[in-house]
């Protein structure tokens, strides 16, 4: 997997200020090859409609993958006749490959993509860029799988796109609903950090960025799609789908062992509640709490488990003594892993000698009231040692998290947290990503004097 992007963390999401129309909102890519047939009619059609609908200075860029019929020579004649187009080539195929160098070399803030024969209606393409714009989402995608989506294909391809969204599911976790749809968008802030981790260069592509982009907190949003099946495709399915599986496999290998540095993809979400600081209440504290929970119920478990085996062969004190040591230690080695997220071997002995300590309280609370049992019943039951040795563990978990959370693992991070780096933004170098400083004011600066551009605008200065 891709390891060499700039790290850093993202900024928060805003609206895209309104000011100035000098640059395009918006850079639509058409990925194609050998399409000297569709290209004109594909070009035109998007251009009208973006020219009539989208209110915002836009740009349509043609990508084209080594084609080696007449498609570079229409692309060229297209941009030649209409100012908002350009054209692109590459002398290597790859869907992918084309997405990743026009995306990184664009100085527009919001960049998407759609399949030549305009499968997708259209109308949904303002829907699927404006979350984006308002900065709620970081990125959106067309679906031909949500309930009020109405698509035209038929039984074989239905059939593959439903199933190998069912693996994404399964093997990958992935949430979305579709991620082969030819329809998709991202703001360009997020691309110029997420691309360089993205691997694939064909069609695995888009769910590869997808699936990094979930898996690192980040917002997609769905629009439904109407979508008409193109009978004329040219896509290999047997291929593509086994170049997907492959795909699969690697990302989900680099998931399971950590490989990927997905923390640099990390942004404060705005105005989302739960990333808000709350006065007074730790930061951490409700999901450390949880998995304190999680591990304490399985821990007493356990604890219980190995306290009936050994109560067969000595006395309740030895047994509870027995079973409360073995379970404490597993208890401090899976909080101090899964509950305060502490990895590696450093310091562990010193956590299990804190930990033992609280083990020390832990049992005084427990054989106190085995003390007091004994003392209220000469032959008190097993059940209600149980039950007995149940409500003071609840008492001892307690005061646990409070040793465990201020004194055994006590929040560092603002002290050790290193400075944050915030990733630049920089055109695409086909060799490697490095910080253009210079190029990311200019992008900035351009940003902030985006305005609204009307089809019934009469300002000269508006080339359109």
């Amino acid at each position: 997997m891709r390891t060499d992007s700039s790290p850093g963390s993202l900024p928060a999401r805003e609206h895209l200020p309104a000011t100035d129309a000098g640059t395009p909102v918006l850079d639509v890519v058409i990925p194609v090859y050998n399409e000297e047939k569709d290209l004109q009619p594909c070009v035109l059609r998007l251009h009208q409609h973006l020219k009539s609908t989208f209110p915002y200075a836009f740009r349509i860029t043609i990508a084209d993958n080594a084609s080696i019929d007449t498609t570079p020579q229409v692309a060229s004649r297209l941009e030649a006749e209409l100012a908002e187009v350009r054209s692109f080539r590459l002398e290597q195929k790859g869907r992918g490959r084309a997405l990743r160098t026009v995306w990184s070399a664009s100085d527009a803030p919001i960049l998407a993509y759609m399949d030549v024969d305009l499968s997708t209606d259209l109308n949904a393409l303002l829907p699927l860029v404006a979350p984006l714009i308002s900065g709620h989402s970081d990125l959106a995608i067309g679906s031909r799988l949500s309930r009020s989506s109405r698509v035209v294909r038929g039984a074989k391809r239905e059939f593959i796109s439903r199933t190998y969204n069912l693996i994404l599911r399964g093997s990958l976790q992935a949430r979305f609903s579709d991620a082969q749809c030819g329809f998709k968008a991202i703001r360009r802030d997020v691309a110029q950090v997420l691309l360089p981790l993205v691997e694939d260069t064909g069609w695995f592509f888009d769910t590869e960025m997808l699936v990094l982009a979930e898996r690192a907190g980040l917002r997609i949003h769905e629009v439904p799609v109407d979508w008409v099946d193109d009978p004329d495709s040219t896509v290999h399915i047997v291929k593509t789908a086994t170049d997907d599986l492959k795909g699969v496999w690697r990302v989900g290998k680099a998931l399971a062992t950590g490989s990927l540095p997905l923390d640099r993809l990390a942004r404060p979400f705005g105005d989302d509640p739960q990333d808000r600081e709350i006065q007074d209440v730790p930061k951490g504290l409700a999901r450390q709490l949880v998995g304190f929970c999680v591990v304490g119920g399985l821990s007493t478990l356990f604890y219980l488990l190995l306290y009936t085996v050994f109560r067969q062969f000595s006395g309740s004190q030895i047994a509870n003594a027995l079973a409360l040591l073995v379970s404490a230690i597993a208890n401090t080695a899976a909080n101090r892993r899964l509950t305060f997220g502490v990895r590696g071997r450093g310091g562990a002995v010193k956590h299990q000698a804190q930990g033992l300590v609280v083990f020390g309280i832990g049992l005084i609370l427990t054989s106190g009231s085995l003390a007091a049992l004994n003392a209220a019943s000469s032959d008190p039951g097993h059940t209600t040692e149980l039950a007995v040795l149940v409500a003071a563990n609840l008492a001892a978990t307690v005061l646990r998290f409070l040793l465990f959370r201020a004194w055994v693992f006590p929040d560092r991070r603002d002290d050790d947290r290193p400075s944050t780096v915030v990733a630049s933004h920089t055109p695409y170098d086909p060799t490697q990503f490095r910080v253009d400083e210079a190029a990311d004011r200019s992008w900035r600066d351009a940003t902030l004097q985006l305005q609204p551009v009307r089809p019934t605008d009469t300002d000269p200065r508006d080339r359109r």
